[in-house]
């Protein structure tokens, strides 16, 4: 099950925008950033993070090149592509509040497909809930917070662990 947050873009006079313009971010690890992190960049549209991934590569460069050791560079390297894979998440969903997306929740799913029917099956059922209770109080523009139902605690039982207590009834 992958975790997936979503970012809804800004919208003009209060208007809700339409749900293709909304982005679900995956969160973990991200093979294409690991293996392809500058054209996985571009893709995104992630300027500012490619600018940075260009001076770090540069600095890296020059510190490695006075070493001189093949081997220590092949772990640098190897170490700031893992580094970027871990933390592409991050940097998209910063690149995104930078643009004015909102994340405005975060959904469960196999793949992106069932995470989005997901989070907009929840988000059409409160918006038809709040059409039919006027006096409901205003949900917060967005989408539906996707909250675990709330659980009924269970009594204390009689036996701690695999002994009755002292008389109790079996």
């Amino acid at each position: 099950m992958a975790v997936y947050t979503v970012h809804q873009p800004r919208s003009k006079a209060g208007a809700t925008p339409p749900p293709e313009r909304f982005i679900f971010v995956r969160d973990g690890f991200s093979f294409p950033a690991l293996l392809l992190g500058p054209l996985w960049m571009l893709r995104h549209r992630m300027w500012l993070g490619l600018l940075g991934y260009a001076a770090v590569v540069v600095l890296l460069a020059l510190v490695l090149q006075r070493d001189g050791s093949a081997t220590v560079g092949v772990i640098v390297w190897a170490l700031f592509a893992l580094l970027l894979g871990f933390e592409a998440g991050t940097l998209r969903r910063f690149a995104l509040g930078r643009r004015g997306f909102r994340n405005i929740g975060v959904v469960v799913g196999d793949d992106l497909e069932l995470a989005e029917r997901r989070f907009f099956d929840a988000w059409v059922r409160k918006d038809s809930a709040a059409r039919k209770d006027p006096s409901a109080p205003a949900a917060p523009s967005g989408a539906p917070a996707l909250t675990p139902s709330p659980r009924v605690p269970h009594p204390a039982p009689d036996v701690l662990g695999l002994f009755p207590e002292p008389g109790a009834s079996p």
